[in-house]
């Protein structure tokens, strides 16, 4: 009995130091008062009082995307590193779109429903009226795992070598050329309008249900060139299917050195630069965000991880969740700006 006792103890003082360290370790996130961040969901706080112990069961991971794109590929590659290092079951689930972002936004905030997203969460929070969320009030920013660039792809009968052609091209021919993208409001969607609006060209946007019928028609020769992921688009670019002409970031791709950006190719001022990252619900306990902040931004540095996201152009970040929570804040402004100069709203 007596050791069970000593052995009590024991465990409850490792418990209290555990969480004096979370809570030491959150000293720079903003918060209402010395004890928590405050949340609009029914008075539930980001709290200290959970968590030390985290985690003790499986993880549920949504990604709102297709399985085998992008997200999924690197939520599964961070999934796995993570179950390896907790010894739990981190689990990818595909629900994609709204219907995934609002399964996470009404899950029980206790780090054990996460969702890893896209750049698309910002655009849709500036493209639609309504959403059954609110993105800046029901989720806690944790870590942006990577950034990655996009690149024009064109078809190989387009007379343009390069984005200055591409643009004369469309200067020459007024609304007789157009774009392809996954459908209204997606991220390709608005890589295409914001390239429009600053190259100053007139083109016709053409809505596919998702990118790879888009690339479909694109290599059939139905429309002459889109915005895609590298991973989409580079096996078709390397079997001359297409041709590849630039990266949408504002520097040059450490995974594509010798591709331009469109910026220096001769549209200054332009970039879209995709992201991922992890978020919670509101009111998951700031220790856990804080386990898994640390978690992810040491396993997207890892050198064979840093490899696996290479071959997809995209680069580690990591980022705090105070870095993230601004990044995000200026993304939904961007894009809503973007979004209201091009007219573009889905009901």
């Amino acid at each position: 009995m007596r050791d069970k006792s000593h052995a009590r103890r024991r465990a409850a003082y490792c418990g209290l130091l555990m969480a004096c360290s979370a809570q030491a370790a959150w000293t720079q996130i903003p918060s209402a008062g010395s004890e928590s961040v405050p949340s609009t969901r029914s008075g539930q706080a980001l709290s200290s009082s959970k968590g030390p112990g985290y985690p003790t069961k499986p993880i549920r991971v949504i990604v709102p995307s297709q399985a085998g794109g992008g997200a999924d590929i690197v939520a599964r590659s961070i999934g796995q590193k993570l179950t390896e290092s907790w010894g739990q079951q981190v689990v990818v689930d595909n629900r994609i779109g709204i219907v995934g972002v609002e399964i996470v936004s009404k899950a029980t905030p206790d780090g054990y429903t996460v969702m890893f997203t896209t750049s698309a969460l910002a655009v849709r929070e500036a493209v639609y009226r309504k959403l059954p969320y609110n993105t800046l009030r029901d989720f806690y920013p944790v870590s942006q795992a990577v950034s990655q660039s996009n690149v024009l792809v064109v078809h190989p009968a387009v007379a343009a070598k390069n984005v200055r052609e591409l643009v004369a091209l469309a200067k020459s021919k007024p609304g007789q050329m157009n774009y392809g993208s996954g459908g209204n409001a997606t991220s390709n969607h608005l890589a295409g309008e914001l390239f429009r609006m600053l190259a100053g060209i007139d083109v016709v946007h053409v809505p596919y249900k998702g990118v790879p019928q888009a690339i479909t028609d694109l290599m059939a020769g139905r429309i002459h060139y889109l915005f895609g992921s590298p991973v989409s688009t580079l096996p078709q670019v390397k079997e001359g299917r297409l041709r590849l002409l630039a990266v949408t970031t504002p520097r040059r791709s450490p995974a594509l050195p010798d591709v331009p950006t469109i910026a220096e190719a001769c549209v200054p001022g332009y970039e879209f630069t995709g992201w991922m990252g992890f978020l919670v619900p509101t009111g998951t306990p700031r220790a856990v965000v804080q386990r898994l902040h640390e978690a992810v931004a040491k396993i997207v540095h890892l050198p064979e991880v840093k490899q696996r996201f290479s071959i997809d152009a995209a680069d580690p970040v990591g980022s705090s969740p105070e870095a993230f929570t601004a990044f995000l804040k200026s993304e939904i402004t961007r894009w809503t700006k973007v979004v209201k100069d091009a007219g573009i709203r889905v009901d």
